[in-house]
Formats: C-alpha cells, structure tokens, sequence
C-alpha cells in the first residue's frame, strides 16, 4: 500500500476531500521525522512506537580488497509494533487461510 492508496482510503472512509488528508498525512510523516531527528521516541498506543536506537560501531571485512574496515556508531529509526496490532494481524492472517 503506497501513501496514494493510504489517503484515497481515508478519504473514501471518512469524506474528507483527498487534499486535507494527504495534508494530515504528510503533516503527521513530518512530525514523526522531526521527532526522531530530535532523539525523541514516538508511541502511539495500541499501534506501536517509532523508536530511535543507537547502533554501536564494528568492524566489517571489505571482501574485494580483504580488508577490515570500522564501520561507525550511527542512530537508526526503528519501529516496533504494540501488542495489540500484533495480535490483531496474526488474528487476521489466520482467518484468511
């Protein structure tokens, strides 16, 4: 599902003009983005939460030149979903076999 499709759905389900959701939708995006640049953590209960984590530095091997390399610390954005969403999709899947 792209964010075309998310926004047509929206639209569809609540009348609002495809324009105001696409808006709340990017606006949402950005906030969550800005957030997590920020080193915030994003929870959104019973959906899951945007999580920023911090990855350490190690060594990895170059396999063209057989050389070891460091590759840095860095932050990545991770998202973990809650309980509830997971229980709700397993649930789901399992019907539709």
């Amino acid at each position: 599902m792209t964010k075309a499709d998310i926004v047509s759905a929206i639209s569809k389900n609540t009348g609002i003009d495809k324009a105001s959701v696409l808006a709340s939708v990017e606006g949402f995006m950005d906030q969550v983005m800005n957030s997590m640049n920020n080193g915030e953590n994003v929870y959104l209960r019973g959906f899951g939460s945007f999580v920023v984590k911090k990855r350490a530095s190690k060594a990895a091997r170059h396999i063209k030149n057989e050389t070891t390399i460091i590759i840095p610390e860095r932050y990545v954005p991770t998202f973990k979903p809650s309980q509830y969403f997971c229980e709700n999709l397993r649930n789901s899947l399992d019907n539709k076999k």
